[in-house]
């Protein structure tokens, strides 16, 4: 009896050891389910964001060449600003260095200029203060443009502060110092740069050397120091480079 009883015990620990391995491996099976649904999940929102990056870049690009073709001589400022700006953002360690939002805003800066009229945009004497008034409006009109976009984020703020001072003696908010946002400060020094170095009506191009020289002078008036700190550790030879790569039509 009690041999016989033991092989029965065997038995059922046998079965129920087989049950368990069974369900053990029906939960195995339905984890990689899982898994490999969460895979061509993740995968499908990868492609999307991917997507819906390529669809943001080209309307900005969009609204960026409808700016520049307006202009008599901005050419291809937009992309070189943007450039020369991540350039900095990268060395200064900003946390913005690689957000595409802020090279949005680069590249929108003077998207505010589609209310200017074509006789000032193209005037090459000097403004009279009428005409500059009404100049120094573009960058509150861009950010009411831009308001209502919400993927464009940071990017609003660099609209809307990119002629900020750090002394204060910009517009259109006269803010100063810290204040201004950080994108804006960064963006205040490329702008610069890039009108500097490229024609205008009322004189020729600076060098990038000279350029960089002017804009250390300016350091703590116009431009953040610690931008500007930044800014001269970039060699001018890497500046130069940008010019090339970006163009200027």
């Amino acid at each position: 009896m009690s041999g016989k009883g033991t092989d029965i015990d065997t038995a059922a620990l046998q079965e129920r050891l087989a049950d368990v391995e069974r369900g053990a491996a029906q939960k195995e099976q339905q984890l990689e389910r899982y898994a490999a649904d969460l895979r061509e999940t993740f995968k499908r929102e990868r492609e999307r964001r991917h997507e819906l990056r390529r669809s943001y870049m080209a309307t900005v690009r969009a609204l960026c060449n409808a700016v520049e073709a307006r202009d008599a001589y901005t050419g291809k400022h937009a992309e070189r600003v943007a450039a020369y700006g991540m350039e900095i953002a990268r060395v200064l360690d900003a946390p913005f260095a690689d957000d595409p939002e802020v090279e949005f805003g680069f590249l929108l800066h003077d998207v505010g200029k589609v209310a200017v009229p074509d006789s000032i945009l193209w005037k090459p004497e000097p403004l009279t203060p009428e005409e500059r008034s009404l100049m120094e409006r573009h960058p509150l009109v861009g950010w009411e443009i831009l308001r209502e976009i919400d993927f464009l984020g940071e990017a609003k703020l660099v609209v809307r502060h990119h002629h900020e001072r750090w002394d204060g003696a910009g517009y259109p908010d006269g803010l100063a110092g810290e204040v201004i946002p950080l994108s804006a400060r960064v963006f205040a020094v490329a702008d610069v740069l890039d009108a500097l170095t490229t024609v205008r009506p009322y004189r020729a191009p600076s060098t990038v050397v000279d350029a960089r020289a002017m804009i250390e002078d300016s350091s703590g008036t116009h431009f953040d120091p610690e931008v500007v700190d930044a800014f001269l550790e970039i060699p001018a030879t890497r500046l130069e480079e940008i010019q090339v790569e970006v163009g200027d039509a």
